[in-house]
């Protein structure tokens, strides 16, 4: 989708090991020329997806729905690192390794809504500062438990090789699967760190319709890099949508407000389209009483010039 002739919209983004998300995010701007961010962050020894906010879609990240996360990974039992993944230095280790009966007996136990206590080595932020600087830096520190749902769990191959076993999660947002390899370990009377890590799912991307950088590269000097970005509105899924005359859509726009019939949509937040041409305009907030105000909404020939208002 463009906007002012720049590139706007989604990308699925298939991130490869051994890279931060962050500079996964900046190799795709170098690449399309536009400014980007990025929605859920993976550790750098994971891979999978990552869904890319390109030029206009900046606006939406956080209205995006990431409801449900997919994650396929390997456990290795027998030993724990510091970091809970391959990556970190072994710190215990235990001759207890648990047979594959043993680990689809608990799997119940970890469905539904449970506690977690995050990795120490995590992005989560004490006072201003990521706890895993903190913890580089020598200092001790305590997360609190956080609620979660597990979705779905499951075992992918049938039986442990060298002590390894590679499950399926379908989980909610906010969930470390580095801490559920350690609980699930921790139940079974062993330690555990997870050995490879791929997200197949976050929201409304999937692994299925991600690209990989190489082939981006290849596509830089074509016409045909719209074609692997999705439509702004495509990640909102759990928003609902309000149609209104083209020059109402044009008012928002503008910073103006504009007025409807309510009708019966619940939410107060709502995504704009033209009632038309069927045209995303962008988000705004209905009130009781069927006033619009623009929240963020997209910037084309039709407002050229105008600031994106934020009504909150």
């Amino acid at each position: 989708m463009h906007y002012l002739n720049q590139l706007s919209g989604w990308l699925c983004l298939d991130k490869p090991e051994g890279i931060s998300s962050n500079f996964a995010m900046v190799k795709v701007r170098r690449i399309l020329g536009e400014k980007t961010g990025y929605i859920g962050t993976l550790d750098p020894f994971a891979s999978g997806v990552l869904p890319i906010a390109v030029g206009e879609a900046r606006k939406f990240i956080q209205y995006t729905n990431e409801t449900e996360k997919k994650y396929i990974f390997t456990v290795v039992f027998g030993k724990t690192t510091d970091t809970l993944d391959r990556n970190g230095r072994v710190t215990v280790e235990t001759s207890v390794i648990p047979t594959v009966q043993q680990v689809m007996e608990v799997i119940p136990s970890f469905l539904g809504k449970i506690t977690q206590v995050p990795p120490a080595f995590s992005a989560i932020k004490i006072n201003g500062v990521r706890a895993c600087d903190m913890v580089r830096r020598g200092k001790s520190v305590e997360l609190k438990p956080r609620e979660i749902q597990i979705f779905d769990l499951k075992i992918t191959n049938d039986n442990l090789r060298n002590t390894e076993i590679t499950l399926e999660v379908t989980c909610s947002k906010g969930t470390y699967v580095r801490s559920l390899a350690r609980d699930i370990a921790e139940k079974l009377g062993s330690l555990g760190y997870v050995k490879e890590l791929r997200r197949t799912k976050a929201g409304f991307f999937s692994i299925n319709n991600a690209i990989a950088l190489e082939k981006l590269i290849e596509m830089k000097d074509t016409n045909k890099l719209t074609s692997v970005l999705y439509p702004l509105e495509s990640p909102l899924d759990d928003i609902p949508a309000l149609y209104v005359k083209e020059e109402e859509a044009v008012k928002l726009q503008r910073g103006l407000c504009t007025s409807v019939e309510r009708e019966s949509l619940a939410s107060s937040v709502v995504k704009i389209f033209g009632n038309q041409t069927r045209k995303f305009y962008g988000v705004g907030r209905l009130s009781e009483h069927g006033v619009v105000n623009a929240v963020r909404m997209c910037i084309d020939e039709a407002s050229k010039g105008v600031k994106d208002v934020d009504s909150k």
